[in-house]
């Protein structure tokens, strides 16, 4: 088997392009990729900061390294890298581990921001005290608390941009199960650049959100990234799997079919898109919500959430 560009020996076929790829051929189209998605929705700007979401996973650190890669063509730009501790006993230590050495590796400043430094408790502390009495999961939580942390931690080392290493399989994903819990509105929050018209949050990037989430994998592994493999102990994928196991078995009858619902997803976001962004401020804290009081507020309690307003000032 050969290259489908090169003619060198092929390690791995592209099923959707009906292309062999090698190694270095595959990679350049994986930076390519990334490169024409921030091209196409305008993701950067000659002198941003960005504040680049490293967990230690996979995902993350091939965004990082890709990230650096792409910073030449915006040299006034800055990259940190940051690492939200969530507070998970014996799990969240490798992770740190890892960020912390690609980072001084490729020479990126890495911070480092906690639940416990924000909200004054773990993720081990809200799921010991809601194990009992609420059906939501701990990565309901966590989602939750990941997002409103990233962005305080945005703000506090002055970044204008915020980048996740969410990739095509996420974006699927969570676009078929908004719509299985009736959350249609959620997909405005799901698109590959996502802003506030009102500038409330700091805007977010997604530079692998058109890149299958095996090819990310693979990419990591031919550049020789080293990334966490343990799960989460937190992690429930009950729904989520299904819908995971469903869309891999179509996309292996039916090579790019994740594209195909990715492409539905973005042109409904932009029809309802054309609706009133329609978001009210939390009396506690200040940020954007849905209601009177944010979903933070409503997980970490009043009196933490205090803490926000301070900040703030």
């Amino acid at each position: 088997m050969r290259c489908s560009l090169c003619g060198e020996a092929a390690f791995y076929r592209r099923k959707f392009e009906g292309v062999d790829l090698c190694k270095r051929c595959f990679r350049k189209s994986i930076e390519d990729k990334v490169r024409a998605t921030i091209s196409k929705y305008k993701m950067l700007g000659p002198e941003d900061k960005i504040a680049v979401a490293v967990s230690g996973g996979k995902d993350s650190l091939a965004l990082l390294w890709i990230m650096r890669k792409l910073k030449a063509r915006f040299p006034l730009s800055k990259i940190i890298a940051v690492t939200i501790d969530e507070g998970i006993r014996n799990y969240r230590d490798e992770a740190l581990s890892l960020a912390r050495s690609l980072s001084g590796r490729l020479k990126i400043e890495h911070r480092v921001f906690s639940f416990k430094e924000f909200f004054k408790v773990t993720l081990d502390d809200i799921v010991q005290k809601t194990r009992e009495t609420s059906r939501v999961t701990p990565c309901s939580y966590c989602g939750v608390l990941r997002r409103r942390a990233l962005e305080i931690a945005a703000r506090d080392i002055g970044a204008n941009k915020i980048a996740t290493a969410h990739n095509l399989d996420d974006e699927v994903q969570t676009a078929i199960l908004n719509i299985i819990h009736g959350g249609v509105d959620r997909l405005l929050r799901s698109g590959p650049y996502l802003r506030d018209p009102q500038g409330r949050f700091i805007p977010r990037i997604k530079p692998l959100s058109e890149i299958y989430e095996r090819e990310v994998a693979l990419y990591a592994y031919i550049v020789g990234l080293d990334f966490q493999t343990t799960p989460c102990p937190y992690r429930s994928e009950a729904l989520r799997g299904e819908v995971r196991n469903i869309i891999n078995m179509l996309e292996e009858n039916h090579p790019g079919i994740k594209y195909t619902v990715y492409s539905s997803k973005l042109r409904l976001s932009r029809l309802l898109d054309t609706q009133v962004f329609n978001m009210q401020t939390c009396r506690l804290c200040g940020y954007p919500a849905s209601g009177e009081i944010c979903e933070v507020c409503r997980i970490i309690g009043d009196a933490n959430s205090r803490r926000y307003v301070l900040r703030e000032a």
